[in-house]
């Protein structure tokens, strides 16, 4: 850019000495013409001038550009960061609710179609986020069922947990996808990241034993032994959901975008068929106008969290997903904790602080390994 720079330069000055050689000349000669001299050599000044205006606005607006994309993403990670929070505390609220607490599946199927929607408007041209690439239903009907899952039984968990206990079992995912991954794939992580997943189990651990405990007061949130058992059985169906989603991935040569946008569809009406058996919409009939808003808002949450992952994913690195990730579960976890009625002296907060300490241990171990 300097040589262009200079070059530019020196055709200016080459120019504007034509312009005096010709200025001279006319005035040695006479005529009008030595009048026109001043006026070329002002045009040539006025246009050196301008160029000099249009460089400095393409460089003010290169500057402008990463300041207005860092923004942007910072605008749309707060977004994703209260909509996570937004919809846990919301279903929280509709699954306390006995009249939504036999619609576990029902809320999924919206769910799924919510996000089917969101994506086929996200993947219009006029939009253009994505490219749909179509899959079989068949091929998609194992993903469907264990993304299903990944969604009822964690539900599930939320509805007999306390939110500090239903965020803090979500840290299991880590090291059973780290087990899954070593068993059936042969996979491994360093050394060091295993002696960091270690605190983090005990610090489940030693949360999921005092938060089931019968609490001293009945304004005390707690979990209970069938919350315990879905939130286990539900980090299982994460992980299985994980690994397969990876593996889908991979084979069908599609991103995280274009694989969701074809197995939502396929699970919302697979879990249609499931709804007669297992839903009561009796209770439904009682439900409150506060509820029901309640619902539409869970689903405006769901449309948030998938139109911000599309820039943070393409604007925010791995260090910094990862940083904003751990942010979300210290927020859910210290939001969970002060609803939830506790006292600080507490003992299931030293389970919090080592599950915590231990995730962002591993997360660090992994970070530093990763070439650059």
């Amino acid at each position: 850019m300097a040589a262009s720079h200079a070059e530019a330069d020196a055709e200016k000055g080459r120019l504007l000495e034509e312009e005096e050689d010709e200025g001279s000349s006319s005035e040695v000669s006479g005529g009008r013409t030595a009048v026109a001299s001043p006026t070329i050599r002002l045009a040539s000044m006025d246009i050196e001038g301008l160029n000099d205006v249009d460089v400095e606005k393409k460089a003010a607006t290169t500057k402008e550009r990463p300041q207005k994309n860092g923004a942007r993403l910072v605008a749309w990670i707060a977004i994703n960061t209260l909509a996570t929070i937004g919809i846990i505390f919301t279903n929280k609220a509709i699954f306390s609710d006995p009249s939504f607490q036999r619609c576990q599946v029902s809320f999924a199927s919206f769910h799924f179609f919510v996000t089917g929607l969101t994506l086929f408007v996200l993947s219009r041209p006029r939009f253009g986020m994505f490219t749909p690439e179509p899959v079989r239903i068949k091929t998609l009907l194992p993903l469907a069922i264990a993304m299903s899952l990944n969604v009822i039984l964690p539900n599930a968990s939320l509805q007999f947990s306390s939110v500090t206990f239903y965020q803090l079992a979500r840290i299991l995912l880590t090291p059973t996808v780290a087990l899954i991954n070593y068993i059936f794939y042969s996979t491994s992580i360093p050394r060091p990241a295993v002696y960091a997943l270690i605190p983090a189990c005990l610090g489940v651990g030693i949360v999921s034993y005092y938060d089931s405990k019968a609490p001293a007061s009945p304004k005390v949130k707690s979990t209970s032994f069938t919350g315990v058992i879905f939130a286990f059985a539900g980090v299982l169906a994460s992980s299985l959901y994980t690994v397969w989603v990876s593996s889908y991935q991979k084979s069908l040569k599609l991103n995280s975008m274009q694989l969701l946008y074809n197995q939502a569809p396929v699970g919302g009406v697979l879990l249609l068929y499931i709804v007669p058996w297992t839903d009561n919409f009796w209770t439904v009939n009682h439900a409150s106008v506060s509820k029901w808003m309640l619902i539409l808002l869970s689903g405006a949450f769901a449309c948030l969290i998938n139109l911000s992952q599309f820039f943070i994913i393409g604007g925010a690195g791995p260090v910094s997903s990862t940083v904003v990730g751990h942010l979300k579960t210290c927020a859910i976890v210290t939001l969970g904790w002060i609803t939830s009625g506790r006292s600080v002296g507490d003992k299931s907060i030293f389970g919090i602080l080592l599950a915590i300490a231990g995730i962002v241990a591993y997360s660090a171990v992994m970070i530093s390994r990763k070439p650059s």
